[in-house]
């Protein structure tokens, strides 16, 4: 099988610093791939990675439970067909709680409402508007709001916009699969 190669060549020490470089050996390790391509790729451009690296690092850790987080990032990868994020996310959900019976619900919904509770569905209605249609309607914000604060509504919004940015990022680069066999 012959590697995969984005639109940028994946960069070594060289392209990436050093710093970059042990920071993209040590993500790949982390996710058990010989390599991670996002990191090898957007650790060219060292400035926009250091400031991008952080914020997106809050994002995964911040305010929402962790399981929400990945409900967010899980619908917006299938919303835009991202297998990237999809590969990266199904492992870090299910170790979040949510389950593969749970994921597929996420992916069939809203036909599969039944299997997820009146928050799992405010978020995705949510995250569908968002990512749709780039807003959320007055019902969706009253849904939504009675199960977050202001706090984490500012931070769905937020993720919702990262992971769905990070979707067309990694779509314009062409960007390869950290694991093509799971493909």
């Amino acid at each position: 099988m012959t590697a995969q190669v984005g639109r940028i060549p994946s960069g070594g020490v060289r392209e990436l610093g050093l710093i970059n470089w042990v920071l993209a050996k040590f993500g790949a390790r982390t996710v058990g791939a010989p390599e991670m391509h996002l990191f090898t790729t957007l650790g060219q451009h060292k400035r926009l990675f250091w400031l991008w690296l952080p914020y997106s690092g809050g994002l995964l850790r911040g305010r929402l439970p962790r399981a929400d987080t990945e409900l967010v990032i899980l619908r917006v990868a299938h919303l835009r067909s991202c297998e990237y994020e999809l590969q990266h996310h199904r492992n870090m959900a299910r170790r979040r709680g949510l389950d593969t019976q749970t994921q597929e619900a996420i992916f069939n919904w809203p036909a599969t409402s039944g299997r997820l509770t009146a928050r799992q569905q405010a978020l995705l209605k949510a995250t569908d508007e968002f990512v749709l249609h780039r807003s959320i309607s007055d019902q969706t914000w009253r849904e939504l709001s009675a199960h977050l604060d202001r706090r984490e509504i500012i931070e769905f919004c937020l993720l919702a916009a990262q992971y769905d940015g990070l979707a067309a990022t990694m779509s314009a680069l062409e960007l390869p699969l950290d694991h093509p066999e799971h493909r």
